[in-house]
């Protein structure tokens, strides 16, 4: 699919400052509409303060930033956008089905619940509290919280950072299945396999700020991997 010119996030030279450190320094980049954005860097390089401001949980210091041409963080864009954290203590004392069911229940036109649940191979914990579930499970539980409010675009923060290469896979197609539908997919990953399995665009952050950007072939056209080409894009430490 083409880029569309009205993208679904659109960030010119965002900082963000925490104290006297500033961990976006002046960050561009564009996500388009019914595409899989991959974000890439080392830790500490600012992938999830990006999608925190993507989200409306943290305000840009500088430039400027709108995801679905709108301000983050309005009730409009809120309701049409599905966030899957890296990890949240809130839920800790909550059964995983009535969370979902509790979530479902915010929005005007959720996915089935139990549907949702039979897809993501939740049925065997539903009943469990979050809090005692693995973190691969937890993991589960947060993708199916981002997805239950049919969003139209989704930000996936580490989606399969401690699954089985099981539930890895299931992540994998789900996210096939949302860009096939027309859903708009950025995410972020450690893993050059995932990226590269699944991005129609790749960014690699570094430091704050966008070292190298495009597809997978544009950035191996010369025949190295993609690891190489983060190798060479990224330190090693990266400040927060």
């Amino acid at each position: 699919m083409p880029p569309n010119s009205d993208p679904v996030v659109a960030a010119d030279a965002v900082t963000v400052r925490f104290g006297s450190t500033e961990v976006l320094r002046g960050l561009s980049l564009r996500a388009d509409r019914g595409r899989v954005t991959a974000l890439l860097g080392p830790n500490g390089a600012g992938k999830t303060t990006f999608l925190r401001c993507c989200t409306g949980l943290i305000a840009p210091s500088g430039g400027s930033l709108r995801v679905l041409a709108e301000r983050p963080g309005t009730p409009a864009v809120t309701a049409r956008v599905g966030l899957m954290p890296q990890s949240t203590g809130a839920w800790s004392g909550i059964r995983a089905a009535d969370l979902l069911r509790y979530l479902a229940g915010l929005y005007a036109h959720p996915l089935p619940v139990e549907a949702l649940i039979e897809r993501l191979g939740i049925g065997t914990y539903a009943d469990i509290p979050y809090r005692r579930l693995s973190g691969g499970q937890q993991q589960t539980v947060n993708l199916a919280g981002a997805l239950v409010g049919r969003p139209e675009l989704v930000f996936l923060d580490e989606p399969t950072a401690g699954l089985d290469p099981h539930a890895r896979r299931t992540s994998w197609d789900l996210v096939r299945e949302l860009r096939a539908s027309g859903v708009s997919v950025v995410l972020t990953t450690h893993a050059m396999d995932e990226a590269a399995a699944l991005a129609d665009e790749v960014v690699i952050v570094d430091r704050g700020r966008v070292a190298v950007s495009g597809t997978v072939a544009d950035l191996t056209a010369d025949g190295t991997s993609l690891e190489d080409v983060f190798l060479r894009h990224t330190h090693a430490e990266a400040g927060r």
